[in-house]
């Protein structure tokens, strides 16, 4: 038994309209074009039913407080970094442009361990998006929360190395240099107030990354719109990508993908090849 078995099985239901505006925003922020069919980008599930919590409900690091209410979603772990470790996605039908979407999301899992840099509290979170009353989206989540960094620790990651990323052995490859103000939007498309993502100093000084760290789904939302290119709009059926190392704003990340025995394996990599997401896609 854990103190936070009581946790396994609270539910949060959520619902949203894929509204033009919405679409646009989007498209905008990835200098896409607007789906003249109506039919929105495989991705597009991150930008609905974002969380709605008040203002006065943050704590200091933009997540949602938490408690040990029965109206607290996730556990109040003593460790109070929060991270989006992995996901691992299905995709059922496209979401339209209109659709009613509505979300139910599941605690099915609560682990802790002892990680090289403490202690470590896993949480597994099942979200069924549904379109119209259809299954369009199905995910199951991992978030990983951490102990507090000390004021000395090192910055993470590292300074950019001597080396470079090769990507002559893959078969589709995208570079491109994520910036503050694309941060800004995919936070604000998401409603996603963590601080790393936009507080510079905050970053530093408090949970001790090298600079404005890019959103791990904003990486798998990228590495979607390598495979649109490669293989069209919609035609993935599952996608996962676990977080390997941050990324961070203004510095070139590399983009790539190449067929495997079992579907396609896709990456980011820094410059210097250090690797930020892997990820991996069937049809």
């Amino acid at each position: 038994m854990s103190e936070w078995d009581a946790w396994i099985g609270r539910e949060h239901k959520s619902a949203d309209t894929l509204t033009p505006q919405t679409a646009i925003r989007w498209c905008g922020t990835f200098d896409l074009k607007v789906p003249e069919n109506w039919l929105m980008q495989q991705g597009i599930h991150f930008a609905l039913c974002t969380p709605y919590t008040s203002t006065s409900a943050l704590g200091d690091d933009g997540h949602p407080l938490r408690n040990e209410s029965s109206n607290s979603f996730l556990p109040p772990f003593p460790m109070p970094r929060r991270m989006w470790a992995s996901s691992d996605i299905r995709f059922i039908i496209p979401i339209t442009m209109g659709a009613v979407v509505d979300r139910i999301s599941k605690v099915v899992s609560i682990s802790e361990k002892e990680g090289g840099s403490g202690k470590l509290a896993f949480v597994g979170i099942q979200h069924e998006t549904h379109a119209n009353g259809t299954l369009a989206v199905s995910e199951t989540q991992t978030l990983v929360f951490r102990e507090a960094a000390s004021a000395d620790a090192p910055l993470s990651p590292p300074p950019l190395g001597e080396g470079t990323f090769d990507p002559s052995e893959w078969d589709a490859h995208r570079e491109l240099t994520p910036d503050p103000r694309l941060l800004f939007r995919y936070s604000a498309l998401t409603f996603n107030s963590h601080r790393i993502h936009y507080d510079a100093p905050y970053a530093e000084a408090q949970e001790r990354y090298r600079g404005l760290v890019v959103h791990g789904p904003l990486t798998a939302s990228l590495l979607l719109q390598l495979a649109a290119r490669e293989l069209g709009e919609n035609k993935l059926r599952s996608f996962s990508f676990r977080g390997a190392s941050p990324a961070v704003a203004d510095e070139p990340l590399h983009l790539v993908m190449r067929r495997s025995d079992d579907g396609f394996e896709m990456g980011a990599f820094a410059a210097d090849g250090r690797q930020v997401t892997k990820a991996k896609a069937s049809t």
